[in-house]
């Protein structure tokens, strides 16, 4: 018996699409979406001009399968690398065996959940928003094509057709509103307009690949990529993804009559945003590594794309360009070990992960030599002529004073608002130094949901769980830091800015990098607002610190001769307080650490100072560290006349800074 067609129609002026079942009749209409005179296509169209939408459908599937053979599946554009040359992982291999029993994975930060035998896609069994959205980016679906593509297993393809018309049978565009939100957002569209190319070119070798599911593939991922088309997010990073998605869908699927649009559409898009997005130093507007990077990527996803369709003359110089000033950018702001700050929602990355990154961005810049000197792990090129560097619109300021692992770093946030991603954070940073970041960055641990997780949330955005300053413990706005000064030199770097931090009071922070050692920082609260002011550090969670209130120092204990001290210089009252630290590198993870806090008083209209010490040492005795303020010294006018004494020994500090 053949069953009823079921039709969907689909707003925004986007073409109807026909839900197959197994065993439809096929009619002409069905082929309405393709542009039969694509080179390739005669032998379908010859079928349909006689009236034999049957035999139409079948050479269209020789016609996939021939495209297939021999061609590695595209997933070069994805946000994970895969290696189609290696063996299967357990981890994929696990992906791939629990999605025959409906228990996925939507989201690496939780475990695997179980959606029941007849799948129910509105099941939300966390409230947190990244669960439900990225359940609809379906990513198991890549794991089954990659385990069915080593093992030839039908049992793969046979529930990914059924999981593929299931999806689309319980999910159509309009089905209520609050499941478009989740699974129509344009950004999980982009997901699945991006990750369903590479598997059918795995699946439709399968026998158990029809005719008719093969036009319920092409009309429903037509729909998808138009609709994706006619809806970017209106700015960001998801405008980007969604872009080069769209663009990814053109060229995969060049046989669409809408594919050419779908190209121009993308490559319009990316054209545009790259001049908006990445400020003059290199930076993506969001100011967040791990964005920055996916950045860089994408746009290079997009140029792989236009070159393999033979139109890379769409991107002119200048993109290609801007493109490579964001990788210099993240080499500027990354660690020797290749990872780079958690600052504004990023995740600690690995060193192998950004190697691939490398590699890729090699291939696209050959005769770059900083590149290829990252991309084979310092074997081959240069590293950059420069060490401290700042990049001066996005404030992403680098102390440095070598390239290798036994250099120290400091890479300073001072910065504009980060969109979404911001945090109340102006003045953190993190300290790295002979291979061991001291201080990293809180972290972010989740991103959205119900009040429960927002309160997770919430914790790691706060101003306190930051190293900078604060009134009364409470948020800083969040607000445009101001440069006043950055300079560098071989015996000192100087970074001065002040940020509008709270109602009637600026933060002012000077970093001093004195003889490419060690750091003096001098905090200064300013304006008519009173209260407690705090300067807050934290540590490393394994550092094992010892606290010295009767000094106000702070310094830890590693055997390896690796340390850091952390000490207030004030002459006046200061007290030095242990805090709740927590970090998190990754989604859902977190770890406890040390954290602490200088505190004073701030009673009236006066300016406050707190002056600390960053000093790296190897011995297993801290040193001892004062210091001596001269006459002429004035951090008002920011005329700095110092002597530090450290063990005994005398270094002058004496600078005219900018006011």
């Amino acid at each position: 018996m053949i069953t009823k067609k079921i039709l969907l129609v689909v707003l925004s002026g986007i073409a109807t699409f026909t839900v197959y079942a197994q065993g439809n009749a096929i009619s002409k209409s069905d082929f309405d979406l393709l542009n039969l005179n694509y080179t390739g296509l005669e032998k379908v169209k010859s079928h349909i001009a006689v009236n034999d939408p049957g035999a139409a459908a079948k050479a269209l599937l020789e016609y996939y399968r021939g495209k297939s053979e021999g061609k590695e599946p595209d997933f070069n554009a994805a946000e994970e690398d895969v290696d189609l040359n290696s063996a299967i992982s357990r981890k994929t291999q696990t992906t791939a065996d629990n999605a025959l029993l409906h228990k996925f994975q939507p989201h690496k930060g939780y475990d695997f959940f179980d959606y029941g035998k007849d799948i129910n896609w509105q099941y939300w069994p966390v409230k947190d928003n990244e669960v439900r959205w990225q359940l609809h980016r379906v990513k198991w679906w890549q794991s089954m094509a990659l385990v069915y593509r080593a093992t030839k297993d039908e049992k793969y393809v046979k529930e990914w057709m059924f999981q593929f018309r299931d999806w689309a049978q319980k999910n159509p565009l309009g089905l209520s509103k609050d499941n478009d939100r989740f699974a129509w957002r344009p950004l999980e569209v982009s997901d699945r307009v991006l990750n369903l190319p590479p598997e059918f070119d795995i699946f439709v070798n399968s026998s158990n690949f029809t005719p008719e599911f093969l036009l319920f593939f092409l009309n429903h991922y037509h729909q998808q990529a138009d609709y994706l088309s006619h809806n970017y997010a209106d700015r960001g990073n998801h405008r980007l993804f969604e872009a080069q998605r769209v663009l990814f869908g053109g060229v995969s699927f060049p046989e669409f009559k809408n594919a050419k649009k779908w190209r121009d559409s993308g490559v319009a898009i990316l054209n545009d945003e790259i001049k908006k997005q990445v400020y003059a130093d290199g930076v993506q507007w969001e100011l967040s590594p791990n964005y920055h990077v996916s950045m860089i990527n994408t746009f290079l996803s997009a140029l792989r794309s236009a070159q393999q369709a033979g139109m890379g003359q769409v991107f002119p110089e200048s993109y290609k360009k801007t493109v490579e000033n964001m990788i210099l950018a993240t080499i500027s702001f990354s660690f020797p070990d290749y990872t780079y700050p958690v600052f504004s929602d990023a995740k600690l990355v690995e060193k192998k992960e950004m190697l691939k990154s490398y590699r890729k961005w090699a291939a696209a810049f050959p005769d770059h030599k900083i590149i290829q000197y990252y991309a084979t792990d310092g074997k081959e090129g240069t590293p950059p002529a420069f060490l401290s560097h700042g990049l001066t619109t996005s404030g992403f300021y680098t102390f440095r004073n070598g390239w290798d692992k036994d250099a120290t770093v400091m890479v300073l946030k001072a910065s504009p608002p980060g969109a979404f991603h911001a945090q109340p954070d102006n003045g953190t940073f993190e300290l790295w130094i002979k291979g061991r970041n001291f201080t990293p960055d809180a972290g972010c641990y989740v991103y959205a949901g119900d009040s429960a997780i927002m309160k997770l949330r919430d914790w790691y955005r706060q101003t306190r769980v930051h190293s900078t300053l604060t009134l009364n413990n409470k948020n800083m706005v969040i607000t445009k830091a101001h440069l006043q000064q950055w300079e560098t030199g071989k015996a000192l770097d100087i970074l001065r800015y002040t940020n509008p931090s709270y109602d009637n009071l600026t933060h002012q922070r000077t970093v001093l990098f004195i003889d490419q050692k060690y750091f003096l920082i001098i905090d200064r609260a300013i304006g008519k607002a009173t209260g407690t002011l705090g300067v807050h550090f934290q540590l490393k969670e394994n550092s094992n610190p010892v606290f010295d209130r009767k000094h106000n120092s702070v310094y830890t204990t590693y055997s390896d001769g690796n340390n850091l001290l952390i000490k207030n210089l004030n002459k006046d009252a200061v007290t030095l307080q242990e805090e709740e630290g927590k970090v998190s590198y990754a989604y859902r993870q977190e770890l406890e650490r040390p954290a602490f806090i200088f505190e004073k008083k701030k009673k009236d209209a006066s300016a406050q100072t707190f002056v600390s010490i960053l000093y790296p040492f190897g011995n297993e005795k801290a040193p001892v560290i004062e210091l001596k303020e001269h006459k002429d010294n004035n951090y008002n006018t920011g005329n700095i006349s110092l002597t530090l004494m450290i063990d005994g020994r005398q270094a002058n500090v004496k600078e005219k800074l900018s006011h």
